[in-house]
């Protein structure tokens, strides 16, 4: 049976003891399932929904009308902008960035026979650490986006995404490679390294892909 939900203002922000009383409600149009582990210090928008079980962790910012379905996991340090639909099956770990508008789908074959829809409930989107989504972005489910990839305004994501990469347009395709704190980094010389300008890092291509190496 589902649970009732409740919505929270900042004088009843308090929940279970499984969360934080440490939390910034902005206002009383935030509609959580009592069911929800919600960490410290974290900070909702107006008219957003947390559904059943999920999962928010601490230091995380979600903006206004977000709704996060079942089961879905976001991770600490998150910043999520407005208007994003998390339909179950999506993962995100920590240190995310998720730009307005961002769209999640949870069909992947539109056909309404029984059989399929059992096949989509297998379908889960994984976003890894460090993953930088830009405004607009469509995501077919099914996907991971490895860490600290760079994904442009307005691209379509519906294969796997390699870390550190940068992706833009629809079809989407990788244009380069990121690092960490943002910078595009290239590999043309002789040791195909990259040191990133913002933070003194050193990375390295090779023919799996790009790593950090200091």
């Amino acid at each position: 049976m589902k649970r009732k939900k409740d919505i929270l203002s900042p004088e009843n922000s308090t929940r279970d003891e499984n969360n934080s009383t440490q939390n910034e409600w902005k206002n009383k149009n935030v509609v959580i399932d009592e069911s929800c582990k919600i960490g410290e210090n974290v900070n909702i928008g107006n008219l957003t929904n947390l559904k059943s079980d999920a999962v928010i962790g601490d230091n995380t910012i979600i903006g206004q009308n977000v709704v996060v379905a079942e089961g879905v996991v976001i991770g600490k340090n998150c910043e999520i902008q407005n208007n994003v639909c998390f339909h179950s099956g999506v993962k995100c770990e920590d240190d995310v960035f998720i730009g307005h508008a961002v769209v999640f789908t949870n069909v992947y074959f539109p056909h309404q026979h029984i059989t399929v829809n059992q096949k989509r409930a297998e379908m889960f989107t994984h976003i890894q650490q460090g993953v930088k989504i830009g405004a607009n972005v469509t995501i077919v489910c099914g996907v991971v986006i490895g860490k600290y990839a760079f994904i442009s305004a307005g691209s379509v994501i519906s294969n796997d995404v390699k870390p550190y990469a940068l992706i833009t347009g629809n079809p989407a395709k990788q244009t380069g490679w990121m690092s960490e704190h943002g910078s595009k980094m290239n590999f043309l010389n002789r040791t195909r390294t990259s040191i990133c300008p913002i933070s003194g890092l050193t990375y390295k291509l090779d023919h799996n892909g790009v790593r950090r190496i200091n």
